[in-house]
């Protein structure tokens, strides 16, 4: 399937015609083909299509055709029907009123291109280009993220379930395609078993019997696995892609030694990071937050926050459901900086701040992390007050720390912690902490060996904390950061008009482009929000809080 890039010469007179007389009012097509023109140029996807060959349909419409997808929250056949019947799509994608459109299928494989040939930011990037031509977007300023759930396309399964849907997936997988093959390894008890979807309400019951049917499973799963490698099978079944499911998944899930076939347990089992959780989407990951579980991912939404323009969607990140958002803080400024729109100041909440990432936004970016982070920190938060680690002073030339009675520590030791990052141990003398008046204001340490201890990140870092912890308790501060309470509706938004919460598709590149699709349609839905004057939502308030206000 080769390239013939599509000519844009506007939209057609008839075409025109009919829509403006049939929508005297505008409507979104009409105001945003004439706000931007033709927003994707064929040659933008060029590098995903090979020069020879049948010639493709229009990728640049087919990319329109997309983000309107995730617009109006249609299927790819029902997105295909409306270009054929829809006046004002022909309108925004230039085409006669008696253009035919295309087969539906070919979204999936325009899809399956841009993820192939690493353009699944295309679309974002060249929406943000043709409003930032209007004026309309720009560095610098305001910017805020958050990040929600994504459910993914399969279901939730406990361990019992995933095992068995696993081998069933392998064994229907065999069994549609070696069948001759399987006919001479299956029983009737596993025809019973593994012959109809595993759910939870048919295992037998007590915690032992049910053991026995996983440790069953893992003994199955482990003879289709031997005989597949068994010298006289054929050698293309080991690369059949259940089959390579099912032989992780059992390293994931069981121990096999002289005493036959056992269950993992506890820290036996792999990080929830490294494990399968279905075996339908191996990019699927279990996270909790707050305490609500969810099988699937997450995606991070930063989006413009400025009074005199459109709030605008900037960057999108989608990992699996177990990333944390600190993880992703300075990856989120890199993609900023690569579109050239960088903030002056990032709203964000705790889950993205540590001392690290302020120090690392200011000097890489130039960009002012606003966001809070960890109280200072002492041994007792009820009662009289006690010394936190402010309390001390900390004399880094000398390395040393005084504490608030005068005692200066005798001890300062440079360490790491498990991920890496430097840190530095003080101690203080359990004599100076031993006859101190204030000892129960400062400490509850009753090892013999030290008294009072305090641990520093690196000096920079130590001060900047110092200084966050400081600012953040003003009045003035929490205005500032009362901004990033709007990226709320962000979300609130997108996934509304878009479905963002639960991916249409399996596996993480598909599922981020999805995210993708869904960022830009609510930037056109904006734009088109900011041209016809359409003012913000506001803050729903209950009537009772309203009482209060007019109290």
């Amino acid at each position: 399937m080769s390239l013939e890039p599509r000519v844009d010469r506007g939209v057609p007179e008839l075409t025109a015609r009919v829509v403006r007389a049939s929508f005297p009012k505008g409507v979104l097509a009409v105001r945003v083909r004439e706000a931007l023109g033709p927003l994707f140029e064929d040659e933008s996807f060029a590098e995903a299509f090979p020069k020879r060959g049948r010639p493709a349909v229009s990728p640049g419409a087919l990319a329109l055709v997309s983000v309107l997808q995730y617009a109006e929250g249609l299927t790819d056949r029902q997105a295909a029907d409306q270009v054929r019947a829809r006046m004002d799509w022909k309108f925004l994608l230039g085409l006669e009123l008696d253009d035919p459109g295309f087969d539906f299928s070919v979204l999936g494989d325009f899809r399956a291109r841009l993820i192939e040939h690493g353009l699944e930011e295309k679309v974002l990037d060249l929406v943000l280009e043709r409003i930032s031509a209007l004026g309309l977007l720009r560095a610098g300023g305001r910017q805020r993220t958050d990040s929600t759930h994504v459910l993914a396309a399969v279901r939730t399964l406990n361990r019992m379930e995933f095992v068995g849907e696993t081998l069933r997936a392998a064994l229907e997988a065999l069994a549609a395609a070696a069948p001759a093959w399987l006919s001479t390894l299956a029983t009737a008890g596993w025809v019973k078993r593994y012959g109809a979807r595993i759910d939870s309400y048919r295992f037998p019951k007590g915690d032992n019997v049910r053991r026995e049917w996983a440790e069953q499973v893992g003994q199955d799963g482990f003879t289709v696995l031997d005989t597949v490698d068994a010298p006289g099978a054929p050698t293309w079944l080991r690369e059949v892609p259940a089959v390579q499911v099912l032989r992780r998944a059992w390293g994931e899930q069981y121990h096999r030694d002289g005493k036959g076939v056992r269950w993992r347990e506890g820290r036996d089992l792999p990080p929830s990071r490294e494990r399968l959780s279905s075996p339908y989407d191996l990019d699927a990951r279990y996270g909790t937050k707050r305490g609500s579980g969810w099988c699937g991912y997450k995606t991070h939404l930063s989006e413009t926050c400025e009074p005199d323009a459109p709030h605008l969607i900037t960057h999108v990140a989608t990992t699996d459901a177990t990333v944390t958002d600190t993880e992703l803080t300075d990856s989120i400024h890199q993609g900023l900086a690569t579109r050239e729109l960088t903030p002056d100041e990032h709203a964000v909440d705790a889950g993205y701040v540590t001392a690290a990432h302020i120090v690392t936004a200011r000097d890489d970016h130039g960009v002012d992390l606003l966001g809070p982070v960890g109280l200072d920190t002492c041994h007792d938060r009820s009662g009289e007050e006690h010394f936190a680690q402010s309390a001390f002073t900390i004399d880094w030339d000398r390395r040393q720390v005084t504490c608030p009675r005068g005692a200066t520590s005798v001890s300062w030791s440079d360490q790491r912690k498990a991920s890496g990052t430097p840190l530095a141990r003080i101690h203080f003398a359990v004599t100076d902490c031993a006859a101190c008046p204030l000892r129960a204001r400062c400490t509850t340490a009753t090892n013999g060996k030290w008294g009072r201890s305090l641990t520093l990140l690196p000096r920079e870092q130590q001060e900047v904390l110092a200084q966050r912890r400081r600012e953040q308790q003003t009045e003035e501060w929490k205005k500032r950061y009362d901004v990033r309470a709007g990226v709320e509706g962000t979300i609130s938004q997108t996934v509304r008009r878009t479905g963002i919460r639960r991916t249409r598709y399996t596996g993480l590149p598909k599922t981020h482009l999805g995210n993708v699709f869904a960022a830009t349609a609510i930037n056109i839905i904006r734009l088109d929000a900011w041209l016809t004057g359409t003012p913000l939502g506001q803050t729903r308030t209950s009537h009772l809080a309203r009482l209060e206000l007019a109290a």
